[in-house]
């Protein structure tokens, strides 16, 4: 299948690993620390690689699970937090490549909320490369059935961008609008499509009867020469090959398949865990049981109470809002109960000081669904923002916030690739009101509850599900905390009903200091 040509001519996989791991000779010890593992389609890898100019490049690619089109997101927000990371502002040095079905791209609304993140300021990757690996089929549907427009790539529209129909089996077309489309990416900065034309041989797996559908199709899929042969034949036409030459290499490559089988056969493969290296590196596993210390001096919380109650000299802050920055700073010096928004933003200030980076993202984040954060300031004469948090102190951590477009599971999927690729940044998403992660759920249950078991990868991001089960309803009240619980087997993530704003409090700064990262 595409996933282990993949993982094999591009990535670099070991043969071995992979024929060992469909023989189930895989020595790792698996247990609720590290994991139930995958299917073999699902799995990621990463890997070091030298182009041919001598550059060092790293590659790495993304877990998915079946769910078609849901790993889009995570790899946009896991290239922003590589890029962020490492000061590409210009967003040049790291590039999204994403490869999808026909069917697809033109079926899944992720697809959409995914693209309309491009340009987006708080979610830009500079450009994706598109790969439409298209088969003229989804399964077993037509397009006639399965579209109301001429190509699947016809969603890409929606951006203004190129998209380049190409022929799957001209290797050398591919690889010129390959070249083509990076270009342009590096230049302008945003996404582009290849739309490759191709053709299913077999069925939509190896065991599949693909005539019971498309019996038409598939008399002349038979009569065609395989791509290999059609490139075959091209080379020897050209002078470039001899037919000799062309079967030594045939050969070669399957006498190395061959040998490959047989030392995954001969005994048991080492699997090799990297999933605590690099970005993670100073992290463990843990449980959630683990007490740290989250008390934090009187002296440092006046100072960030100091900072989100005031606004600079000539900044017209809102009649309404005087007396909320006053209430503020009275809290923090404790001559006011603490109320839930200055909670809030003091436990994400104690952060910043510490050096950590907190990252705010979701539907009217910024003032909050419930008008009880206003953690970005807008000024009634300009309309100029300023962000308290962002003025605590020299040196602090990053403080983000940004107001998401209307979605949530391409929002929501953005953040949990943010949070693998940044696990010192705390990473946030905030549903608008607590069952409208109803529309997230694909990314909750395929990718938030369940990484760690599956792919052993980490991730502390954390969701906000505010109000939502308070007696409104069959609708509002559908955000119930038993459909998250049931979903927390393994240790896996973290549920908890806050009642009052110093466990908000101790809870956010609990966790960035345990040295592992759940869920939460």
């Amino acid at each position: 299948r595409g996933r282990l040509n993949t993982l094999v001519n591009v990535m670099e996989k070991k043969l071995e690993y992979i024929f060992a791991e469909f023989d189930d000779n895989v020595s790792e010890e698996v247990n609720e620390l590290t994991g139930s593992g995958d299917v073999k389609y699902h799995k990621g890898y990463s890997s070091d690689l030298v182009t041919g100019s001598g550059h060092k490049m790293h590659l790495s690619l993304t877990f998915n699970p079946s769910h078609l089109e849901a790993v889009n997101p995570v790899v946009e927000g896991n290239v922003r937090a590589k890029q962020d990371r490492r000061g590409d502002v210009e967003r040049k040095r790291i590039i999204p490549v994403v490869m999808h079905g026909d069917a697809a791209f033109a079926g899944q609304g992720l697809m959409h909320e995914t693209l309309n993140l491009s340009q987006l300021e708080g979610y830009a990757t500079g450009g994706t490369v598109h790969i439409i690996v298209n088969n003229q089929i989804g399964f077993t549907t037509n397009p006639r059935h399965s579209r109301s427009f001429l190509y699947s790539s016809d969603v890409v529209k929606m951006l203004n961008v190129p998209v380049l129909h190409i022929n799957g089996d001209d290797p050398e077309a591919v690889l010129h609008a390959t070249r083509l489309a990076v270009g342009f990416r590096q230049k302008f900065g945003t996404d582009i499509v290849l739309d490759m034309y191709c053709y299913r041989r077999l069925g939509h797996n190896e065991m599949d009867e693909p005539r019971f559908t498309q019996p038409l199709t598939y008399k002349l899929i038979e009569k065609l020469p395989s791509t290999r042969m059609v490139y075959r034949q091209r080379l020897a036409d050209e002078g470039s090959i001899s037919p000799e030459e062309a079967d030594q290499l045939e050969a070669d490559y399957r006498q190395k398949l061959d040998f490959a089988l047989e030392v995954s056969r001969k005994e048991r493969v080492k699997s090799v865990q990297d999933t605590l290296s690099g970005a993670w590196s100073g992290l463990e596993r843990g449980r959630p049981s683990q007490i740290v210390q989250t008390v934090v001096d009187r002296d440092v919380l006046s100072r960030i109470g100091n900072a989100i109650s005031t606004a600079p000299k000539g900044f017209n802050v809102h009649p309404r809002l005087i007396k909320l920055l006053e209430a503020r700073g009275q809290m923090a010096t404790g001559t006011a109960p603490i109320d839930w928004g200055c909670g809030e933003l003091l436990a994400y200030g104690s952060l910043l000081y510490d050096g950590y980076n907190v990252r705010l993202s979701g539907q009217d984040i910024s003032r909050g669904t419930f008008t009880h954060r206003h953690a970005s300031l807008v000024d009634s004469e300009t309309g100029a923002d300023y962000i308290p948090l962002q003025h605590i102190r020299e040196g602090q951590g990053i403080f983000k916030v940004h107001d998401s477009p209307l979605s949530e599971a391409g929002v929501l999927g953005f953040e949990f690739g943010f949070s693998l690729a940044d696990p010192f940044c705390l990473t946030i998403w905030e549903a608008q009101f607590g069952d409208f992660a109803n529309g997230a759920q694909v990314i909750i249950d395929q990718f938030i509850s369940s990484s760690e078991v599956k792919w052993l990868r980490m991730s502390g991001l954390v969701l906000l599900l505010p109000h939502a089960f308070e007696g409104q309803g069959p609708e509002h009240s559908s955000a119930r905390l038993e459909r998250f619980l049931q979903m927390c087997a393994d240790n896996n993530m973290q549920v908890c009903n806050v009642t009052n704003p110093k466990q908000f409090f101790h809870m956010m700064r609990r966790q960035m200091y345990r040295s592992f990262r759940k869920p939460l």
